[in-house]
């Protein structure tokens, strides 16, 4: 298994990591991101659609209520689901989960997929480290730890 972990000062190297994550995408690819409640899951995401978006303005809600917000102008087209309300992995197939299979999906709260979660993917850990800064730890997981080894 081949991880990379990054020590990050602020949300602007969240940022940073995020856009450097974003050039690695490819059709079909799933980012796992893990963290407590606040600890930066959905600012990643926001900054990595920004940067695939070459717009630091793009509107990014979040998707705590609605559960998936889908950005199809991208290339590679990109979900963005936040599973920590599911309560049965079923749920997520009705939200959309075999079409965004094809694109590429950012999922925070992977582990309420249970079945679902898929075996190729990168794992983002984020880990609340002091006021403002984080750890992420990256792990490949399948086709996804050739990717990463190739980065190191």
């Amino acid at each position: 298994m081949t991880s990379l972990v990054f020590d990050l000062a602020d949300e602007d190297a969240t940022a940073a990591l995020a856009a450097t994550v974003a050039g690695w995408l490819r059709s079909g690819d799933m980012l796992a991101l893990r963290g407590d409640l606040g600890a930066g899951k959905t600012a990643f995401c926001r900054a990595l659609i920004r940067h695939l978006a070459d717009n630091p303005e793009e509107e990014v809600p979040s998707p705590t209520f609605t559960l998936v917000q889908h950005y199809d102008h991208l290339s590679p087209p990109l979900w963005h689901f936040d599973l920590y309300r599911l309560t049965d992995p079923a749920e997520v197939v009705e939200l959309g989960w075999e079409e965004a299979r094809l694109d590429c999906a950012l999922v925070e709260w992977p582990d309420r997929l249970g079945r679902l979660l898929p075996a190729d993917r990168l794992d983002i850990d984020i880990k609340i480290t002091g006021p403002a800064s984080r750890r992420a730890v990256l792990t490949g997981r399948g086709r996804w730890e050739n990717r990463l080894a190739g980065v190191m």
